[in-house]
């Protein structure tokens, strides 16, 4: 068990730093950093530390509208603002065929098809990037979010190394304050930008309660932990490694 108040943002940073050398050094010695920035906090911070662990020249940005981006331009603000080069690659065209050959097939679209088929469209157009410049893909994915199984399974949970998985949102803006990222870039409202709920008000509790939770298992609120619990348990699944027969011969 911990508390904010006791967690030391200057050190985890440079541990995290330090990790993520260590961590190119063994799996892509001389690869590049590949991120998807989406102007959230997650991604923002992510990439700070990637320019911190492995120099500008060495991290790449993907922004992937499909369409529009609601928030492109606080991702190129940020790539701007950390001297990284971006690219913008639109994934409407795919998003509409994929859709238009399913309806095609007589398969009804549910709203979760919909909804979860740009990010894991999102995240093979990351990884095709990433394979045109001997890249590694890093994962944006925090603990608060992992733990409540807010993330798309396949599309934005994915990646090659993940720098915040075992760290809670409050962790992770400390981290982006500790790295000197403007407040803009680190306290920005938490949205998934693909429906026009806030994160919380789709998840119906706030950050703060979560992470509160997570590190001293205290929650006052007997519903809202309930609901917590609930999510955790249903989501566990997409913490795992596939599920496979166990056969042994």
């Amino acid at each position: 068990m911990g508390n904010i108040m006791d967690f030391n943002a200057e050190k985890v940073k440079n541990d995290v730093v330090e990790w993520i050398r260590e961590w190119f050094e063994k799996n892509g010695k001389g690869a590049n950093g590949v991120i998807a920035l989406s102007g959230g906090k997650d991604s923002s911070v992510c990439a700070a530390l990637l320019v911190e662990a492995l120099g500008k020249d060495k991290v790449f940005g993907v922004m992937i509208p499909n369409g529009n981006m609601k928030d492109i331009g606080i991702a190129t603000e940020l790539a701007e603002t950390l001297g990284i080069r971006y690219f913008v690659i639109d994934i409407k065209d795919a998003f509409d065929s994929i859709l238009k050959n399913i309806e095609g097939e007589g398969i009804e679209l549910t709203p979760q098809t919909t909804t979860n088929l740009p990010p894991r469209l999102r995240m093979s157009t990351v990884y095709a990037v990433s394979q045109c410049l001997n890249g590694r893909v890093c994962n944006t994915c925090n603990l608060s979010e992992d733990y409540v199984g807010y993330s798309t399974r396949y599309g934005d949970s994915v990646g090659d190394f993940s720098p915040l998985s075992n760290l809670t949102v409050q962790e992770v803006k400390a981290i982006g304050r500790a790295l000197g990222l403007p407040s803009k870039f680190v306290d920005k409202v938490p949205s998934d930008g693909l429906q026009p709920k806030t994160d919380e008000e789709n998840l119906g509790f706030t950050y703060a309660v979560l992470d509160k939770y997570i590190r001293t298992g205290v929650c006052e609120d007997e519903e809202t932990k309930a609901l917590i619990d609930k999510k955790h348990e249903a989501n566990l699944f997409k913490l795992r490694l596939m599920d496979a027969f166990p056969y042994e011969a």
